[in-house]
This record gives C-alpha cells, sequence and structure tokens, in this order.
C-alpha cells in the first residue's frame, strides 16, 4: 500500500518516540504535522529533517490537555495538509512521587496527568475522527506504558492515567470502528535516551547506567528499548493489518514477563 500524500498529525513529537515516528513516516511519504508544548526549536528542526524527506511538515504549537488547542492543530493540518489519515497521541507527562507518598501526590499533579495523558487523547482523537473517517481507514495510535500494567511508575497518577489510555484505546476502537477507524496502543517499557536519562537517572551517568542494569538483567532480550524501537512498534499498527484494533502492545524486550 502506498502511503504516499497521506497526512499524520502527532503529538509530542518535538523529540524521542515523536520524532522519531515523524521521520519514518516521512520516508513513506506521509505528510507530517509535529506537535510541541514547549520545544519550538526541536520540532522546527524535526520538521527540517521531515521536509528534507521530500514531503510536507509543519510545527503545531498546542497542550493537548487544553480542547480549544486540540481542535484548532487538527484544523491547520486539514489547512496544510487538506486530509488527515494517522493520528498518534504521543504526547505525555509525568511527575516522580513514590507512591508511598500518598499526600504528596497533589490535586495539581493528577489533573496534569489526567489532562495529558488521558484526556488529551481523546480529544484529539475527538477532533480528528470526521476527517479519519474521510480518508477511509484512518488509524490511531497511543503511546502508553508498562506502568499501566504494574504497581511501578513515576507515580501512582501516572499509572492510572496510562491504565485509562488503555481502556480508552478499546472503547475508541470499538466505537470508530464502524468508520474503518482503527485504534491500538504500544505499551513500551524503560526507553533509553535524553529522556530517561535527565528524569529517571537525575542527569548522573552512574544513576542511569544502574538503572539500566536493573532492566537489563530482569530483560530476557537483554535489550533496553529505543525511541526508534517504540517508533518501529507504532508503525507497525499503521502498515500493518488493517484488522488489528483495540491492540495492546507492550513492548519492553520481556521485562514484564
Amino acid at each position: 500500500m502506498s502511503y504516499s500524500n497521506q497526512a499524520a498529525l502527532i503529538t509530542g513529537a518535538s523529540s524521542g518516540v515523536g520524532a522519531a515516528v515523524a521521520i519514518k513516516l516521512a520516508k513513506l511519504g506521509v505528510n507530517v504535522a509535529v506537535n510541541y508544548n514547549s520545544s519550538q526549536t526541536g520540532a522546527e528542526a524535526v520538521v527540517d529533517h521531515v521536509v528534507h524527506e521530500g514531503v510536507q511538515g509543519i510545527a503545531l504549537q498546542g497542550d493537548v490537555s487544553q480542547e480549544k488547542d486540540c481542535r484548532r492543530m487538527v484544523s491547520e493540518t486539514i489547512e496544510k495538509f487538506g486530509r488527515l489519515d494517522i493520528l498518534i497521541n504521543n504526547a505525555g507527562t509525568t511527575t516522580f512521587v513514590p507512591h508511598h507518598d500518598l499526600e504528596g501526590l497533589t490535586e495539581e499533579i493528577w489533573h496534569q496527568a489526567l489532562g495529558v495523558n488521558l484526556m488529551g487523547a481523546f480529544f484529539m482523537t475527538r477532533a480528528a475522527a470526521p476527517y479519519l473517517r474521510d480518508a477511509g481507514s484512518g488509524a490511531v495510535v497511543m503511546t502508553s506504558s508498562i506502568a499501566s500494567l504494574t504497581a511501578n511508575g513515576s507515580s501512582i497518577a501516572y499509572c492510572a492515567s496510562k491504565a485509562g489510555m488503555n481502556s480508552l484505546t478499546k472503547t475508541l476502537a470499538k466505537t470508530l470502528g464502524k468508520d474503518g477507524i482503527r485504534v491500538n496502543a504500544v505499551l513500551p517499557g524503560l526507553i533509553d535516551g535524553d529522556w530517561a536519562f535527565n528524569t529517571w537517572g537525575g542527569g548522573n551517568d552512574q544513576q542511569y547506567d544502574e538503572l539500566k542494569g536493573h532492566f537489563l538483567e530482569q530483560t530476557p532480550l537483554g535489550h533496553v528499548v529505543t525511541p526508534d524501537d517504540v517508533a518501529d512498534a507504532i508503525l507497525s499498527f499503521v502498515t500493518g493489518s488493517r484488522y488489528a484494533t483495540g491492540q495492546l502492545l507492550t513492548l519492553d524486550g520481556g521485562f514484564t514477563l
């Protein structure tokens, strides 16, 4: 199947997984809208890379937790490309709060986690749905997390928001299937890269190496996934079987087995 001249909107795409997805889609001939919240420089660099692949690109600033921003970004994508075939709900946020520190999990932290990770994915999908339906075979892919399946994660709020995203994936798949829209999710474990180094590793080489070592010791395949690995899994839902929907793909090298 040719993807030339199709259009994709990727949230949280100024770096990491989102940027990797944007570049891989561009290599398939897909025009790409790159959403960012604060990193305009990063998003514009991704757009430059996309354009270098011979397709069109656009950087869209927006906070996915705000419905008005979601609708505006979809409208700007349609204005630029004339269509929307693929939506990647990749934007995410977290605040590190030890699970035992119940009082430390403030109302603000809850609202931020649910607003970006869960409500934002719904707002974006709802805004995009009419155009994905018009495309005839729309694809939505969520970036969830293994934290949605385990009792471990950066905070209880983060775990709950990603578990909600898993449920959202299934309910939207059932709801939108009649319109030919497929909705799936990828659940990565630790993603080796700058974000993990600066957050989980605290920007400390030794601390991060110890963290990676912990994952490697418990991972049957002996590999900590990278942004490219996650992007490949996301693309598998876009370019793979037309009959896969409502699926949750764990991508952690077997860490959670």
